[in-house]
């Protein structure tokens, strides 16, 4: 029998290409304004201070400019997701560029803390805007032998600019220069020439992706999602401001997270009912191992949010690093990261997004403990080496895998749908994480503390122990220790001041470690979920030639 070549026409060959001749451009296109709008989510932390002093701010006010984008971004990404399958992924690509260019220039001149705050929520819808069009257009532009590899570049720029604040690698770097060099105002303007570059290169090499069908957006079902995300993602960051109490009147962080929760029950069973045309598709749930991904997921980035986080707060408060120092710290970390994601992906596409996902977080959950073990009060950035190192190579080897692995059997005409529910339940998995690692530090530090408090209290005058060990212990609400009390001699306030930071800094190690152990804990659950993927959770390789 002779073997026939497949003809460029053949449906069969055909769905094995990329839709388009240069999927690689197109993917890194769209990566660039990825990496802009995550980097701006971690950049704003560095000029807190300057914020302060520049526009005349208080320090809540500035609190609620670095927190303001992440509520929006992720309370929209399940609308923002069917929106591209709807109006097709480069448009709404595009109009989030345009959207975040424009709130960045509205962010530069800013005079009030009101004004950054606006443009500040204007850039969080830019970015969710943007996000989910990336994956949806790595589910329609790659075959599935490819897309290992593709989330592998795309997990690249994750490595580098984590969206959540309270991680910032690359951010700090970036900032901590801008700020040397020019003023804060650029931290916001570097963004208009990129954007408009990345609006001009998206027209004009990037096809104009949809998912094949004709949508209807289900705007009762925007509702019902907006508001429940909106209830239980803004208790979750602000709860800890609020003491987890009232808010005002009557309103308490539980009955707004309560209320979202209610909503978000009766957004399901309104998608439910909505069989044409659905927000959120509860199909996509039906395929094993996009439902299986998706809690894999969650509790992955409840687990994985903290590592930053803890170590930010170290470097920073307890062994006296400055915001620019601990960015390069961590820097060969995302640059592990971004190296071992690109490998990754290949290393999926080759033996399936889910083997690769369990080594990842098992090693991950590893340099955890290698970091717990090898931290101290005097540690120095050597000792966070080997812990880092391995950290970082297992970070590579998580994000392209979980991506491949949920979206593995995912309909592509539901691209978007599938990737804005994904990156939500992801999202709000890192949000419950911080609320939850905020929570466990706080309180076992304030215990630790208080402990190392007394046992140093005895070196100093005995009309100032007391005061001590409740100075000590308050620090825990703000990460960072005490100052003296006025009216001392120098000798005594250089006494008082060596005595708290090193209770300070062996409180804070205490903490730490404890809370590192229970991410380790919550990481290595994330392992064990993984065994319910399918059992050849792969791509689907090349086809074989007719015959």
């Amino acid at each position: 029998m002779v073997t026939k070549r497949a003809r460029p026409s053949d449906p069969l060959r055909s769905a094995d290409r990329p839709v388009t001749r240069r999927p690689w451009l197109v993917l890194a296109i769209m990566c660039i304004g990825f990496f802009m709008s995550l980097l701006d989510g971690s950049i704003v932390n560095v000029a807190v201070p300057t914020l302060i002093h520049g526009i005349d701010a208080s320090y809540d006010q500035v609190l609620w400019v670095i927190d303001g984008y992440l509520p929006v971004f992720s309370v929209l990404l399940i609308t923002t997701g069917r929106l591209g399958d709807i109006f097709g992924y480069r448009r709404l690509y595009v109009i989030g560029i345009i959207t975040f260019t424009i709130a960045s220039a509205l962010c530069g001149p800013a005079d009030s803390p009101a004004w950054l705050l606006t443009a500040r929520l204007l850039q969080g819808l830019g970015g969710a805007l943007l996000f989910p069009q990336v994956i949806s257009s790595i589910l329609t532009i790659f075959p599935p032998h490819l897309r290992g590899r593709a989330f592998g570049l795309f997990g690249a720029i994750v490595g580098f600019a984590p969206i959540v604040g309270f991680a910032p690698i690359v951010g700090p770097v970036t900032g901590g220069f801008l700020l040397a060099h020019l003023s804060w105002r650029w931290i916001f303007f570097i963004n208009v020439p990129i954007g408009i570059i990345t609006v001009v290169l998206a027209l004009r090499f990037a096809p104009p992706l949809r998912s094949g069908r004709t949508h209807r957006l289900d705007l009762v079902g925007v509702a019902l999602a907006t508001a429940g995300l909106g209830g239980i993602v803004f208790g979750l960051i602000e709860g800890e401001r609020y003491d987890w109490g009232t808010i005002t009147g009557p309103v308490t962080i539980t009955s707004v997270i309560a209320l979202g929760a209610v909503l978000l029950a009766v957004f399901v069973l309104w998608q439910h009912r909505r069989r044409d045309e659905p927000l959120m598709p509860l199909a996509l749930f039906g395929v094993r191992d996009f439902a299986v991904g998706n809690a894999v997921g969650f509790v992955f980035q409840l687990g994985m949010i903290g590592i930053m986080f803890v170590l930010v707060l170290y470097l920073q408060m307890a062994r006296g690093y400055s915001a620019l120092e601990t960015g390069l710290v961590v820097l060969p970390n995302a640059a592990l990261t971004a190296a071992g994601s690109a490998y990754a992906g290949r290393l999926s596409d080759k033996f399936g997004g889910k083997y690769i996902l369990m080594a990842g977080t098992t090693l991950l959950a590893v340099g955890l403990l290698v970091l717990v073990a090898m931290t101290g009060p005097t540690s120095s950035a050597w000792n966070l080496l080997p812990g880092l190192t391995i950290i970082g190579i297992a970070s590579g080897a998580t994000f392209a895998p979980l991506q491949q692995a949920t979206m593995n059997g995912v309909d592509p005409r539901l691209a978007g749908a599938a990737s804005g529910v994904s990156s939500t339940i992801r999202q709000v998995g890192g949000v419950l994480g911080t609320a939850m690692l905020g929570a466990l530090l706080s309180a076992r530090l304030s215990a630790a503390l208080h402990s190392e408090a007394e046992k140093r209290a005895g070196q100093l005058p005995e009309d100032l122990r007391a005061r001590f060990v409740d100075n000590s212990t308050a620090a825990a609400r703000h990460y960072s220790p005490p100052t003296p009390p006025g009216g001392l001699s120098p000798t005594t306030t250089s006494l008082y001041e060596r005595l708290t930071a090193d209770t300070f800094a062996t409180g804070f190690v205490h903490a730490m470690q404890t809370t590192l152990v229970a991410c380790a804990m919550v990481l290595v659950a994330a392992v064990l979920l993984c065994f319910l993927f399918s059992p050849r959770n792969k791509p689907t390789t090349e086809p074989t030639q007719k015959r």
